[in-house]
């Protein structure tokens, strides 16, 4: 198969490493091989990160460039916005739909952009945008949206939900299996 590539997305500190271990782990247990990038930006809480998780018969790189990405899976709207030039014109965009004002929006010199949702569909991009902040408050947790975007990414995959269980169970302590399980199937079903 061609290589597929997914890039993550969004503010530090909202999970994009689980996210993207999770997924390297289901992929890598379905047969593929996989290539995850590090972290790349300011990983501590609130600076821009992406990560890319790219898999397919052989890959080769873990870089994904502008018009490659099949998915971009974003924790936050405005992440969502920023890096949709890297999508392909077919791509899919997953998104929580979650604000998180950026330093020149804190300090007054910008406004966070108004709309973003429909801004991102009249740009000819297929998106997938839904409140996975209060999905993940409903799991047990605020730090499970990153479970519930990957509940909702599994609509576009053709692997079995046991297979994501399992990639799960293998990525997530025992004592918070459970609610992270809760987060999934809330973000698979909203």
């Amino acid at each position: 198969m061609e290589t597929k590539n997914i890039m993550i997305v969004g503010v530090g500190g909202q999970g994009s490493l689980l996210a993207s271990k999770l997924l390297g782990r289901l992929l890598l247990d379905a047969g593929y091989d996989v290539k995850v990038s590090e972290v790349h930006g300011m990983s501590q809480r609130g600076g821009s990160v992406v990560t890319y998780v790219r898999y397919g018969d052989r890959v080769f790189s873990p870089v994904i460039d502008k018009g490659e990405a099949d998915y971009i899976v974003s924790f936050e709207l405005l992440e969502a916005a920023r890096w949709m030039e890297y999508l392909k014109p077919d791509g899919q965009i997953v998104t929580n739909i979650q604000q998180i004002d950026p330093m020149p929006v804190i300090t007054g010199a910008a406004e966070y952009p108004a709309d973003l949702v429909q801004k991102i569909k009249d740009a000819g991009v297929k998106v997938d945008a839904l409140d996975c902040l209060k999905l993940a408050e409903e799991a047990g947790s605020a730090k499970a949206v990153n479970i519930v975007l990957m509940g909702r990414l599994s609509h576009y995959f053709d692997l079995p939900r046991e297979a994501w269980m399992a990639a799960l169970k293998a990525q997530v302590p025992a004592k918070f299996l459970e609610m992270n399980e809760k987060a999934f199937a809330l973000g698979e079903n909203a």
